[in-house]
């Protein structure tokens, strides 16, 4: 049987798969003849990891004791683009965007969102598409679900499967179009933003609207975000459009944590065949061009889609399917990422934006 101190050695070499690098001094061990205690203390959620990862230490230390693992983690607030005041009640807020609309931008979202809540961490959901909010929907929100107001201008966001969610959805009908121009649409998405009372979150998720427009810009200007995502399809026109993506969020001094390639493959529901219907490694020549990293790649899948629809995501509905298990995947990764992101304070360039 090996000591502590042999044990703390060993577990420090072994390589993180969220970071692809060695975990380092964040073990305790303690032991005794029956059993070894060992606690793992991250910077970032990884609960949904307890089962894989006490098979890998078991694995590797080959001690016939019984293994008990704690996982604990504490989310810090990481820097972000220029002296924007934090958002009160927010540790860290994360754009999830696109260049183009139809890739799947809205579903990655909500099942990230509820990925990263059964890590651990405590979430919620901005729906900062005015146009066209589909947030509620894909969270199984009941029409005409509003929220409750506090002193006639606080929104308390509902809850769904854990997690605080407000949206444009909440506030108008599905028969309403929102005929704005551009200054009052940002402002509806400020309004929603600062004027929600956001319970103690480590990560808010911003579900962007497709483009580089004014709601990009004003997030850019007066929004505290910590990083982004950008999520694409491996076809050649998506890939042209999340690359004005990047360059935005790179002009803007928001620190891109990585892409998730969306429609990476077709899995027929029948037989079960796959197929890149959409191209192949589209995902991995971005991240490759902008040095990030693919966080994951979800297949177009039929399942997905359906539940997203019915308001229970595959996340939730489906927790040992594939496609939940690379939705945790792509939370750990992403959480880490963001954890590990140096924590350099940027000088905001100036943007040509109008209020009128």
């Amino acid at each position: 049987m090996h000591t502590d101190a042999q044990i703390q050695a060993q577990l420090e070499t072994l390589i993180d798969q969220n970071t692809g690098q060695a975990y380092g001094a964040v073990w305790q061990v303690t032991s005794d003849s029956n059993r070894i205690h060992l606690s793992l203390n991250l910077a970032y959620p990884a609960q949904a990891e307890h089962a894989a990862l006490s098979a890998r230490i078991k694995d590797s230390l080959a001690d016939p004791r019984d293994l008990l693992l704690d996982i604990e983690h504490q989310v810090e607030s990481q820097a972000t683009q220029g002296d924007i005041p934090g958002l009160t009640g927010v540790k860290n807020i994360i754009a999830v965007a696109s260049g183009k609309g139809g890739v799947g931008k809205s579903t990655t979202t909500v099942n990230l969102a509820l990925a990263m809540a059964k890590e651990g961490a405590r979430v919620g959901i901005l729906d900062a598409d005015i146009y066209g909010p589909s947030q509620g929907m894909m969270m199984g929100f009941a029409d005409g679900t509003r929220p409750q107001v506090r002193d006639e201008k606080i929104f308390i966001p509902p809850m769904a499967h854990g997690v605080q969610v407000m949206s444009m959805a909440f506030l108008t009908t599905k028969d309403t179009p929102v005929a704005w121009r551009g200054p009052m649409v940002t402002g509806a998405m400020m309004q929603i933003l600062t004027q929600t009372d956001w319970n103690d979150l480590d990560y808010l998720f911003i579900d962007m609207p497709p483009g580089t427009g004014d709601i990009q810009l004003t997030l850019a200007q007066k929004v505290p975000v910590a990083g982004s995502v950008i999520v694409t399809t491996p076809q050649d026109i998506a890939l042209l459009d999340a690359r004005r993506g990047i360059e935005m969020f790179n002009k803007v001094k928001i620190p891109v944590l990585g892409v998730v390639e969306n429609m990476s493959t077709h899995i027929c529901s029948n037989c079960g065949h796959q197929e890149a219907i959409f191209g192949d490694q589209g995902g991995d020549s971005l991240a490759a061009e902008y040095k990030v990293d693919v966080l994951g790649k979800l297949p177009l899948s039929l399942a997905i889609r359906k539940q997203s629809d019915a308001g229970t995501p595959v996340v939730v509905s489906e927790p040992e399917s594939d496609a939940a298990d690379i939705y945790q995947s792509i939370a750990r990764k992403l959480g880490a990422t963001l954890a590990s992101q140096q924590d350099n304070q940027f000088t905001m360039p100036t943007i040509g934006m109008s209020d009128d």
